[in-house]
């Protein structure tokens, strides 16, 4: 099967190789995705919400490039530093994939590579 690596041309992609998004076949991965513009700014400090429906439509727009579409989406995972938060991260998830349903985990970890981000997410799609 052929594989296409979707790139988003952040320079941490070649320091520690990896790619914004793997195709292979009908199956797209996104890799954990923080809420950082094209500039490398925070979108939503210390907004929960914020990051995570931001942190969404980054994941949406590389499915499209990839053939896919947010209704092709079967798992997310979401990584959050405060789960006392869940409602927050859990109502922007909700607004993109209530009627979608993928399968879904919400983890509470130690930290993320920047103490501003509350929330990273990935995504797997098969597009049907």
């Amino acid at each position: 099967m052929e594989r296409t690596n979707y790139s988003s041309g952040a320079k941490w992609e070649n320091i520690i190789g990896y790619s914004r998004a793997v195709k292979i076949g009908n199956v797209i991965e996104v890799t954990g995705t923080v809420a950082v513009d094209e500039n490398s700014l925070l979108v939503g400090k210390n907004d929960a919400y914020a990051q995570t429906k931001y942190i969404i439509e980054k994941i949406e727009k590389v499915l499209h490039k990839a053939g896919g579409s947010l209704k092709d989406v079967v798992r997310t995972r979401m990584f959050v530093t405060d789960i006392k938060r869940w409602e927050e991260y859990g109502k922007a998830h909700g607004e993109f994939f209530k009627d979608i349903k993928p399968c879904t985990s919400m983890i509470e970890i130690k930290g993320l590579i920047a103490p501003e981000y509350l929330i990273e997410i990935e995504a797997s799609a098969i597009i049907g």
